[in-house]
């Protein structure tokens, strides 16, 4: 039986006992199913040593309760930080103008995006976003532009530029 095949079978047999068993434990399905999934990845990554297991559901279970401890740790440091420094400020706003623009950017493809959001939303200058992305100033400039031409049409403006940068210009997430 081929590694893959046999994680394969202990996914079906052994993951719905392990989220509800972390379930129980964090009373939190989605973190169940999170730390689950996360097991299971880590059994993916090396495929050869998790056949050799004796109990391949043991480890599986080993490892979802070390990463469900490992998040709760980190949320209470997260907790004790917030208390000392507060809450952090509202990122997003709920306005429909800000939820249409939202599922417009969605639209575009990932590096118009990107670009977008650094440029408009972060307040990068071209240079920084270019320096984040990994991609020259120039790629950068075209995927605003054409991101912007995008957007405009994805929210139904016959002038691009005005359309968007009111948009954008509207919604600040560094509140």
């Amino acid at each position: 039986m081929s590694d893959d095949v046999l994680i394969a079978e202990v996914y079906a047999g052994s993951y719905r006992r392990l989220v509800v068993q972390l379930y129980a434990v964090t009373g939190d399905l989605n973190e169940a199913q999170e730390a689950v999934q996360e097991a299971f990845t880590r059994a993916l990554v090396a495929p050869r040593r998790f056949a050799a297991l004796e109990n391949p559901e043991a480890w599986l279970r080993r490892v979802a309760v070390n990463v469900v401890r490992s998040r709760h740790r980190r949320r209470l440091v997260l907790d004790r930080l917030l208390r000392r420094i507060g809450p952090p400020p509202a990122v997003a706003d709920r306005s429909p103008e800000h939820l249409a623009l939202l599922a417009a950017l969605r639209e575009l493809p990932e590096g118009q995006r990107h670009a977008l959001a650094l440029h408009y939303l972060v307040d990068l200058p071209v240079d920084e976003v270019a320096a984040t992305l990994g991609v020259s100033a120039g790629t950068v400039k075209s995927r605003l532009s054409r991101g912007r031409q995008a957007l405009a049409a994805l929210l139904g403006s016959s002038d691009s530029d005005s359309a968007e940068m009111s948009s954008i210009g509207r919604i600040n997430v560094r509140a």
